[in-house]
């Protein structure tokens, strides 16, 4: 049996990653200390890396396939495809960004004024080469962690860090300078496998079930009877991706109506629906939205 090598990331992605999985359809077991999870699909291999090594090792074949960051693919400089975008966050698109930070009384307003100093990061060839398109010569040391600790003691000038909102920064009185990437969570593959045909399609299988679970997160379904006569004042307020699903009933002057809608206007909907004329009102949760 053909078996794909897919790799989970380990670490803070793991838990919404394994999530993801399931909603999609996939049963994941981890245990204690290993890095190799139960998957109920005979033709999937998975194993548990740090999203930071993940990209060289779908390079160099060990893995087909795998979870990670953009910006530890670009990190590495790692020649890996991305085969799709895995959106984790509506609130805030996916979106993260390495950005330059000194402390809030420090004299430093751009990269340019770096010249000479010393910054801590985790993403060292990122930075390097930044300071390199700007012609600016600096120290730049890997950090194991705690590095915002670093500059707030005194032990670098600046630091590069990850960023979600910005407000831990801000907690420990930092400021931010420069955006030097961004990144989202990406499914990346190598070419040997993206040319593999059965390799291929079982990818874009997995993805297809991905984005559709990541696609119904906060929404849900809709279920109402509506008498034919005041039909057209409740469907003026459902929102829905396309129009309601609309059926008849054993009696000719009911209606049933379906739709899928944003759970965070549930609350505010149902009381209008109910004024409106709606019985029978049905919530429900999505697994999965295939578009």
């Amino acid at each position: 049996m053909k078996k794909l090598k897919l790799g989970l990331p380990k670490g803070s992605l793991q838990d919404a990653t394994i999530k993801i999985f399931e909603r999609a359809g996939f049963k994941i077991v981890v245990r204690s200390r290993s890095y190799f999870p139960n998957i109920d699909d005979a033709e999937i291999e998975p194993v548990l890396l740090r999203a930071q090594e993940m990209s060289r090792y779908v390079e160099d074949r060990t893995l087909d396939c795998g979870i990670t960051g953009a910006d530890w693919v670009l990190e590495n400089g790692s020649k890996v495809k991305s085969l799709a975008e895995l959106q984790y966050s509506k609130q805030t698109e996916n979106k993260v960004r390495w950005v330059l930070a000194v402390p809030e009384s420090s004299k430093i307003k751009s990269v340019k004024d770096l010249a000479g100093k010393k910054i801590a990061t985790e993403v060292v060839g990122i930075t390097k080469k930044y300071l390199k398109q700007h012609k600016v010569q600096a120290d730049v040391e890997f950090s194991w962690g705690a590095t915002e600790a670093k500059v707030t003691s005194g032990l670098v000038d600046a630091i590069v860090e990850l960023t979600e909102t910005g407000s831990s920064l801000r907690a420990n009185k930092l400021r931010i300078v420069e955006t030097l990437c961004e990144s989202n969570t990406q499914f990346i593959a190598n070419k040997e496998a993206c040319a593999d045909d059965w390799k291929r399609s079982k990818m874009e299988q997995i993805i297809m079930l991905l984005h559709g679970a990541l696609a119904a997160s906060n929404m849900v379904g809709l279920k109402m009877n509506i008498l034919e006569k005041n039909f057209e004042k409740v469907r003026s307020l459902l929102p829905s991706l396309k129009e309601p699903t609309v059926s008849h009933l054993s009696d000719p002057k009911w209606l049933a109506v379906e739709t899928v809608i944003s759970e965070n206007v549930v609350r505010v909907l149902i009381p209008r629906l109910k004024m409106a004329g709606a019985e029978g009102i049905i919530e429900y949760p999505l697994n999965k939205l295939i578009h």
